[in-house]
C-alpha cells in the first residue's frame, strides 16, 4: 500500500497522500472501530453544511441518522469527513453508498441562490441562516426517526445560535454542539452528501449557463463572475452567486 502520512500539529490535520489513501484510511477506520475500547455509537443525527464559503453555488445542509449497525457500515465503505477527500469522484460514489445502505435516514436541503439571497436578506446574518437550515434539517429527520434522542452538529458560532433556532421546533432532542464534529461518523457522513450534492449543483449549473463557476472565493472567482455577467448580465448573477459576498461589491 503506497501512501505517505504527514500530521501538521498547529493546524490538527492529518494529510493522507498517495494512490492507495483511500483503502488506508478504510482500514485505518475499520481497526479503530472494530478496537474492545471503541465505545458503541448511541442513535443520534449528524448534520453538516457545504457551501457556505463559496461564492458561487448553493448552501447544502444534511442530516444523517446514524445507531451503532449503522456507523459501523458507515466505517466499512470509508465514510470521513468530506475534506479529506479531494477527489469530487470518490465524494460522488461515496455519497450514492450512503445512500444504498439499508435502513439509512437522511435529510438534505439545498438552498439555491436565488432563495439563498431572500433569506440572507431577510435574516441579515450568515450563522443565523445557517442556524435556521441546520434546525429545519434536524426537525425533518425527526420526523423519520422520532426515538432518535440527540443531534451533534459543527459549533459555527456561538452555542445560543444554533439552540434559539432549534426550539422553535420544541423537539425531545438533546443538541451537541463541537469544533471538528466531522470527526464523528454520522456528521462526516452528512458533509459527504452535502459536498457532493454542492459540487453536481456547480457541474449541472457551469454546463446550463456555458460559463465556468469555480469553487471559493478566490481571485479567480472574480473573474469567472466578470464573465458570467458579460454573457447573462448583472441581473442574473443572484441567481449563481451569494451577494453578500464582498466579490459582488469589487465586481459592480
Amino acid at each position: 500500500m503506497n501512501v505517505s502520512v504527514a500530521y501538521f500539529a498547529k493546524r490538527c490535520r492529518l494529510l493522507v497522500q498517495g494512490g492507495g489513501t483511500h483503502d488506508f484510511l478504510r482500514l485505518v477506520l475499520q481497526e479503530v472501530n472494530g478496537s474492545e475500547q471503541s465505545p458503541p455509537v448511541s442513535p443520534h443525527f449528524g448534520v453538516d453544511e457545504s457551501g457556505k464559503g463559496d461564492y458561487f453555488g448553493p448552501l447544502v445542509v444534511v442530516g444523517v441518522y446514524a445507531n451503532a449497525e449503522l456507523a459501523n457500515a458507515l466505517v466499512r465503505i470509508g465514510c470521513r469527513d468530506s475534506k479529506l477527500i479531494s477527489n469530487d469522484a470518490q465524494i460522488a460514489r461515496m455519497a450514492e453508498q450512503i445512500q444504498e445502505l439499508p435502513g439509512i435516514a437522511f435529510e438534505l436541503l439545498c438552498i439555491g441562490p436565488a432563495r439563498y439571497n431572500e433569506l440572507y436578506a431577510k435574516i441579515g446574518n450568515l450563522n443565523r441562516l445557517l442556524a435556521w437550515g441546520h434546525a429545519r434539517v434536524i426537525a425533518a429527520l425527526h420526523a423519520k426517526v422520532p426515538s432518535c434522542p440527540r443531534a451533534l452538529s459543527d459549533q459555527f458560532a456561538s452555542e445560543w445560535v444554533l439552540r434559539h433556532a432549534l426550539d422553535e421546533y420544541h423537539l425531545p432532542v438533546q443538541l451537541d454542539q463541537r469544533p471538528r464534529a466531522e470527526q464523528d461518523i454520522a456528521v462526516a457522513a452528512a458533509s459527504i452528501l452535502a459536498r457532493a450534492r454542492f459540487v453536481e449543483w456547480i457541474h449541472q449549473m457551469s454546463r446550463s449557463s456555458g460559463c465556468e463557476l469555480p469553487l471559493g472565493c478566490a481571485p479567480h472567482v472574480l473573474d469567472a463572475a466578470r464573465r458570467f455577467v458579460s454573457v447573462h448580465g448583472t441581473a442574473r448573477l443572484r441567481e449563481v452567486a451569494k451577494l453578500h459576498f464582498k466579490l459582488t461589491q469589487q465586481l459592480i
